[in-house]
């Protein structure tokens, strides 16, 4: 079992991003060995070689395996839905875990059919962040708290690790987190959500605008854009990108939310989500211009834009296709088929 430090405040979990192990350059160079021997045109499966060469990398092992795959589905309410931002009530997040826990709902037959298992982390759902137009969504300790909880949830065990989301009013804290992160108009980063109309989207665009500003000046780096910004379950998240990295486990984000929450790291180690892909690319128009500016390219864009980490999971076919198609198939010398000729 892979230890992972104490966290207290926000300055425990920054002098973590200053340490975070780097890629395994052994496991690298195994994959890339391997590749070329395989019965196939050099790079004809694209970037299904590519999957396969990362998944060894970042578990730190070779030859890569993909047998035990978990996702994470962190939901948490939010203050700021009393702004009129969402088409839904609260309520319906308790609603909706209970229903990932009964089985009803489609991150459940997606990890059924790629044999994920699910996991549902509810973050304090009885007591919503703070209205982040009115004062910071978080205190320093309660942020330094979701972030540990989504440190301590990612079992050393796992193969990958998907991270989602559930939580009415989230797409208002992505779409303020990006703005406080990389500038620009409000209203770029602002999307339907969950359903909203035009006149609504303006509203959440106002809200979101009104938020930054409120809190600029003491957002100095991104741990404090989500402290004002995010909320528990964007948090949890953070946390689970890290404990992953300390327990060699790479990571599939989900969506726009999913990313936005990651997004909040490379301000404090350039590095920190070189062990993440991102399963798609959300139909919240945010997400395109938020993947730019992390220099990130989703493997899938099927027009989704459901959160509960459904994309990610959705991804978890690919990886399982490219660690297979790696580990299994023969090479040029084992199946007597000749090699290209010199």
């Amino acid at each position: 079992m892979n230890k992972i430090p104490a966290i207290s405040t926000l300055d425990d979990v920054r002098q973590i991003l200053t340490e975070l192990p780097g890629p395994d350059v052994e496991a690298a160079r195994a994959a890339q060995a391997r590749e070329p021997q395989l019965t196939k045109p050099a790079g004809s499966l694209g970037r299904l070689e590519q999957l396969a060469a990362w998944t060894a990398t970042w578990q730190n092992r070779y030859p890569p395996r993909m047998k035990n795959p978990n996702a994470h589905v962190f939901a948490g309410n939010h203050g700021v839905v009393a702004q009129g931002v969402s088409a839904f009530p609260a309520d319906v997040t308790k609603q909706m875990v209970a229903n990932f826990e009964h089985g009803g709902a489609a991150i459940n037959q997606l990890c059924k059919t790629f044999g994920v298992g699910l996991c549902v982390e509810q973050m304090d759902l009885d007591n919503p962040t703070q209205d982040f137009t009115q004062k910071p969504a978080m205190t320093d300790a309660e942020c330094a708290e979701a972030i540990a909880f989504g440190m301590s949830v990612i079992d050393d065990s796992s193969d990958l690790a998907c991270l989602g989301e559930m939580g009415i009013g989230n797409t208002t804290s992505a779409a303020a987190m990006c703005l406080a992160l990389f500038g620009g108009n409000a209203l770029s980063w602002v999307g339907p959500g969950t359903g909203l109309d035009k006149p609504g989207i303006g509203r959440k665009a106002e809200v979101v605008g009104l938020a930054v500003n409120l809190h600029k000046a003491e957002m100095l780096d991104g741990l404090d854009v989500m402290r004002c910004l995010g909320g528990r379950e964007l948090a949890a998240i953070v946390g689970g990108v890290i404990g992953a990295r300390l327990k060699k486990v790479p990571v599939i984000l989900d969506g726009y939310v999913s990313t936005a929450a990651a997004a909040v790291l490379p301000s404090i180690n350039k590095r920190a989500l070189d062990h993440c892909k991102v399963g798609h690319v959300s139909q919240e128009p945010g997400h395109k211009l938020l993947l730019e500016k992390i220099g990130k390219n989703a493997l899938q864009d099927h027009n989704m834009r459901l959160g509960e980490a459904s994309g990610a999971v959705l991804a978890v076919g690919l990886l399982k296709a490219a660690v297979a198609c790696h580990n299994d198939m023969a090479t040029f010398a084992e199946a007597g088929v000749s090699d290209k000729t010199a």
